[in-house]
C-alpha cells in the first residue's frame, strides 16, 4: 500500500526539529504539567526486556547551583591551572537552560545485551528532543566533559558502573536555530 504524503503534523515536526545551542536558551522553561509530558513521552522507547535500563535526574531552579557546585569544584580541582573566568563557567554550567535533563543508564542484568540497553536509553534522549520541540521548547543534547568524569558520576550518585548518556537542556529560543546541512540520502542510503 502506498502513503499519500500530504501534510501531516507529526513528519513536518520530524524534518524541522532542530537542536538549539544552549547559549542561545533563555525563559521559560516547560511548566510542570509540559515537563511531565516531556518525561512520558521521553519513556516510551524500545525497551528489549522491559529492563528500563536508564534513569532522567530533572535539574532545575536551585538544583542547578548544586549540580553546578560539583562540576565547579570538580573541574578546580583537576585543572589547576585553569583561569576564574574558566572556572566559573564550570559552576553556571547547569544553569545555562530553565530545565537540564540528566539521562543515565541503570543496567542491572545481563539478560539483554548491554549495547542494547544503551540504545534504549539513546531512544529515551531522542524521544526527549522530539517532545520538547513539539511543545514549542528548544533542547540540546550534549555529552561534556562532566559526562566522563568519575568524580562527577560519584557525586551524582551513579553507581561506578553506570554512565551518563547525556544532559539535555529545554527551553526557550533566544534566537531560532539555523539550519545545518544535512546528508543527502544518496550519500547514507543503500538498498539491498
Amino acid at each position: 500500500m502506498s502513503v499519500k504524503v500530504t501534510t501531516n503534523p507529526t513528519i513536518d515536526l520530524l524534518l524541522k526539529r532542530r537542536s538549539l545551542v544552549v547559549a542561545n536558551m533563555t525563559n521559560p522553561g516547560p511548566s510542570v504539567e509540559e515537563l511531565r509530558i516531556i518525561l512520558r513521552c521521553a519513556t516510551r522507547v524500545p525497551d528489549h526486556g522491559k529492563l528500563t535500563p536508564w534513569r532522567i535526574s530533572v535539574i532545575q531552579g536551585n538544583a542547578r547551583k548544586e549540580v553546578g557546585q560539583i562540576w565547579g569544584d570538580t573541574f578546580r580541582e583537576k585543572n589547576p591551572d585553569a583561569t576564574e573566568e574558566q572556572i566559573q563557567a564550570e559552576y553556571e554550567r547547569p544553569a545555562r537552560a530553565p530545565v537540564m535533563l540528566v539521562v543515565s543508564t541503570k543496567i542491572e542484568s545481563d539478560r539483554v545485551p548491554e549495547w542494547e540497553q544503551i540504545l534504549s536509553g539513546a531512544a529515551v534522549c531522542q524521544n526527549t528532543l522530539v517532545a520538547a520541540t513539539a511543545l514549542g521548547y528548544h533542547a540540546q543534547w550534549l555529552s561534556e566533559w562532566p559526562n566522563y568524569d568519575d568524580d562527577v558520576k560519584r557525586e551524582m550518585g551513579l553507581a561506578p558502573e553506570d554512565q551518563f548518556l547525556g544532559f539535555i537542556y529545554i527551553g526557550t529560543a533566544e534566537r531560532p536555530p539555523v539550519e545545518r546541512p544535512r546528508p543527502e540520502l544518496s550519500d547514507v542510503v543503500s538498498y539491498w
